[in-house]
């Protein structure tokens, strides 16, 4: 066996190099490749059909509240974007701009979508009229541009795929429900599918989306103690909307403007399931996302009647709804072994003839290597009960790991050694003085990543103070460094 790993490239321990681990099993996974394009990746078949699961069971859930799915233009004319004075100064840094079609100079040079804000708005504008035509709920997947100097695959590129949901709402109180309930929608999927435990919050001033009156977030913490902004829901209010003219005739035949959401979620996802799950033999995937969840590796394939068992097997956990492959390449069962271990797949099943005599096969969990005993008639039944095993432990892992890493400072003081030697979140008050907040980060590298939902972020005990000035406290504030 040991001669057999030795096969299968060798990753970077975490400990070791954790920034290199991460980009270790991104490549040797074979999730993405580099281009001639700088700043752009490849999605190879592994890493695009982990996105392919992400959006076939986030569109679900969308559609579940009413959602529809649209398509807009990648390009915005640049008179389009100068309407949002607040979005653009935003986004000008990152934004790719077109100034030629073909071999002619346009007459109004175009920028390649960092988001669509400003499409929308100009959808909106032109089809709501009534109060009739209220509420669009509209979502649409494509990729946006942003020139970013520093890249690394899912985490960070020029280009990246996404999920942008854009929503109008012919009141304030309808549009801030939409902003929570999407919020949700994310935290749950999260959970439930990725395995991540999640800090459901609302960014401070500071933080929130440009043009925004709120933004929501959801906050991950990864294995090295960093954090990772999962998902953002926008608030927008009536600015958009006024910028760009959208007003509706209400019931009482008065023209009102529109009440705005729009709420994200990215490839960034897959980064978050290697950095929470993954070790130092690579990926692991939670068996919810996996688009294969079970390997079936024969053992003396070549033998009178495994392989035969071995498809056998297969057809059974194919009727029972599991995502199954059976490994009948001609590399040792050892090689095998490691490069399951090494792109995730949540289980495998090894099959020999001695297993064959006994009427058994031997289920491997990915993230224990724990070896559970089957019969082979009672494979499937062992196996759907194991994935599901596996999906809430590794949440359960994830969990713990949160609660161990999440630390509370009253001092600044504790607060600054707290960060710089204990990677992970900090709560601690904030009195909500922006200068405060400026000061921590230029102090620390912690940025704030949220203001909890409920009456944890919002009850604030008397006598609180602000860890860093020491004046009476607003709110509590997850803070941490982040990705």
């Amino acid at each position: 066996m040991a001669k057999d790993k030795k096969l299968v490239e060798s990753i970077t321990s975490r400990e070791e190099d954790f920034s290199q681990w991460y980009t270790d099993v991104v490549k040797k996974a074979e999730l993405t490749g580099y281009t001639s394009v700088k700043g752009c990746m490849v999605f190879k078949p592994a890493g695009y059909a982990i996105w392919e699961n992400i959006q076939k069971e986030l569109d679900r859930r969308f559609k579940e509240t009413g959602v529809q799915n649209v398509y807009l233009p990648m390009l915005i004319p640049e008179s389009l974007l100068d309407m949002e004075k607040d979005h653009v100064e935003g986004f000008a840094p990152e934004v790719a701009w077109v100034t030629m079609g073909g071999l002619t100079p346009l007459q109004e040079r175009m920028c390649i979508r960092p988001t669509s804000e400003t499409l929308f708005c100009d959808l909106y504008a032109k089809d709501i009229q009534s109060y009739r035509d209220l509420p669009k709920v509209y979502n649409q997947w494509c990729s946006v541009l942003r020139w970013e100097k520093t890249t690394r695959p899912f985490l960070r590129s020029r280009e990246f795929l996404w999920q942008e949901g854009h929503t109008a709402h012919a009141s304030a109180e309808e549009a801030e429900e939409r902003t929570q309930l999407m919020l949700n929608v994310y935290a749950d999927f999260v959970e439930e599918v990725l395995a991540i435990p999640v800090v459901r919050g609302r960014k401070t001033d500071k933080e929130k989306f440009a043009g925004a009156e709120a933004t929501y977030t959801i906050e991950a913490l990864m294995h090295d103690g960093q954090a990772l902004q999962s998902g953002t829901s926008h608030n927008f209010g009536d600015g958009f909307a006024k910028a760009f003219g959208i007003q509706f005739a209400d019931k009482d035949n008065t023209l009102k403007y529109v009440h705005q959401t729009s709420w994200g979620m990215t490839t960034r996802l897959i980064g978050a399931i290697i950095m929470v799950h993954g070790d130092d033999d690579g990926l692991v995937l939670p068996p919810r996302i996996a688009p294969t969840q079970c390997v079936i590796i024969p053992i003396r394939q070549n033998a009178e009647g495994v392989l035969d068992k071995a498809n056998e097997i297969a057809a059974q956990l194919k009727a029972a709804g599991i995502l199954v492959k059976v490994d009948d390449s001609d590399r040792s069962p050892g090689w095998k072994f490691a490069d399951q271990e090494m792109r995730g797949f949540p289980m495998r099943i090894e099959i020999g003839p001695k297993d064959i005599e006994n009427g058994s096969c031997v289920l491997v969990r990915r993230d224990t290597r724990e070896k559970i005993t089957s019969t082979i008639e009672g494979a499937a039944e062992a196996a759907k009960s194991l994935l599901d095993r596996i999906q809430q432990d590794m949440f359960d892992r994830a969990l713990a790991f949160r609660e161990t890493h999440t630390y509370e400072a009253e001092d600044y003081e504790t607060f600054k050694k707290t960060v710089e030697e204990k990677p992970g979140f900090v709560k601690a008050y904030w009195c909500g003085d922006r200068a405060c907040e400026d000061q921590i980060k230029d102090d620390t590298r912690a940025t704030s990543r949220c203001i909890p939902m409920g009456d944890e972020g919002n009850v604030v005990p008397e006598g609180a103070r602000c860890v860093c000035c020491g004046k009476p406290a607003q709110k509590l504030v997850y803070w941490g460094r982040a990705y």
